[in-house]
């Protein structure tokens, strides 16, 4: 709706993560640098984390895309509550082979020799596990397990782990992923992006999508933005994203604090529950339309749910009440028409 308004060619604060729409924060260019340290290296592991929102899957997909395809075949594995099983058949499965296998030992082999053919061709394996704090130890294990396939002394799989901040926590504290904790060779924390990097943010997501400077964004919109946000990335495409919405409604071509402030108000009253007010419910049913949005205290709560069950037994009173009625006026007719009868006779 927006696009048309601003002569946008597409949505520059989509969720969905698009390496197209990465932008170079510190602290992701920081990320990228022990990525590339890791893929230089050529073995271990390296962890990046970051809390929910950061552009841990973004970051990702960019280094995919920067990747040379003739040396190296990539690979990346959305994390859920695996077995050590069920992840070597994702691993296997995310390059490319058939990963129905009678056993382990079948799957263990077929992924060895399809890494060894590509490192025969002069191609290195990269394995990422997104949303790695879903892992169990026992997969865990089973990933370091395959970091010793080797030919020589050069790894035939290199392994990134991308979690929550959660994730490095037990990486380093359980005695049981020691042997892991030795192979880790760099480990990175996404934090938000900074103050003075929004603005920048801000435009180069519009730029890719033809923007013209319409709508301008004004100083004092950006703090705002920011103060709303701390810079979390996905906080920041929600909101801007609504504030085109809102600017495309109201006809707005420059975006001031102002207008950060009514979005961000009207956000707010879509998570207040609506309940209906009092004399909406004395009307009846004709006029439960009429409810207005309040801020529900547990009182508020506690009395809308004594309210609920009390028109709960209201209505089976009246539909028990409607059955009597409706066997009387049967019962009446009944006799009635007996009635009747006896007269005719």
């Amino acid at each position: 709706m927006y696009e048309s308004f601003y002569n946008l060619q597409g949505r520059p604060f989509q969720l969905t993560p698009d390496p197209r729409f990465y932008f170079g924060t510190r602290t992701h260019k920081k990320a990228m640098a022990y990525l590339t340290y890791g893929l230089n290296q050529g073995e271990g592991f390296i962890i990046v984390t970051g809390d929910i929102g950061t552009g841990k899957t973004t970051l990702v997909r960019h280094l995919f895309d920067t990747l040379d395809r003739n040396e190296y075949i990539a690979a990346m594995i959305v994390s859920t509550q695996l077995s050590a099983e069920d992840l070597l058949r994702s691993v296997v499965a995310s390059f490319g082979l058939d990963a129905q296998a009678e056993d382990k030992g079948q799957l263990l082999a077929r992924l060895e020799k399809y890494l060894r053919e590509q490192f025969a061709m002069g191609r290195r394996a990269l394995l990422v596990v997104d949303e790695a704090q879903n892992l169990s130890f026992a997969a865990l294990e089973e990933m370091r397990m395959l970091s010793n396939f080797q030919e020589g002394d050069k790894a035939l799989v290199q392994s990134f782990l991308v979690g929550q901040p959660e994730f490095r926590e037990s990486i380093f504290a359980a005695p049981e992923l020691e042997q892991l904790r030795q192979r880790v060779i760099a480990t990175h924390h996404l934090e938000p992006m900074e103050r003075e990097e929004l603005a920048d943010y801000i435009q180069h997501r519009l730029s890719l999508v033809g923007w013209d400077n319409d709508p301008c964004f004004t100083a004092c919109a950006v703090e705002a933005i920011y103060a709303h946000c701390a810079g979390v990335p996905r906080r920041l495409n929600t909101l801007c994203s609504r504030v085109l919405l809102y600017g495309a409604l109201e006809e707005l071509h420059t975006i001031d604090g102002e207008t950060i402030e009514a979005v961000v108000a009207d956000m707010s009253s879509d998570m207040r529950p609506v309940i209906a007010t009092s004399s909406a419910m004395q009307m009846g049913a004709g006029a439960s339309n009429s409810t207005v949005p309040l801020e529900a205290s547990a009182s508020d709560k506690k009395a809308g749910k004594v309210m609920e069950g009390r028109m709960e037994k209201i209505e089976k009173m009246m539909e028990s009440q409607d059955e009597t009625l409706q066997k009387l006026t049967s019962l009446m007719a009944q006799l009635a028409s007996g009635g009747a009868k006896d007269d005719d006779s």
